[in-house]
């Protein structure tokens, strides 16, 4: 079966798959590929590792992620 680029499962079919994509750009179907309950856990996560995290750990997390971005070492 096809996916969206969020990997929600589409018609296969291409007149089922053009229907589908009609909806989802008029508003008849909600598709964001999540529950809302999962969605509001995600938003707290984000937030409650932020806060437990100190800005030392904050730093080398963010120097790190800089590094793997640009494709090279800080020291």
């Amino acid at each position: 079966m096809p996916k969206g680029p969020k990997g929600q499962k589409r018609p296969a079919d291409v007149i089922g798959n053009a229907v589908k994509i009609a909806q989802i750009a008029t508003g008849e179907v909600e598709d964001d590929g999540k529950d809302s309950a999962a969605r509001a856990l995600g938003s707290k996560g984000g937030k409650a590792r932020a806060l437990k995290l100190g800005e030392k750990e904050r730093s080398k997390i963010a120097a790190k992620a800089a590094a793997a971005r640009w494709g090279r070492q800080r020291s």
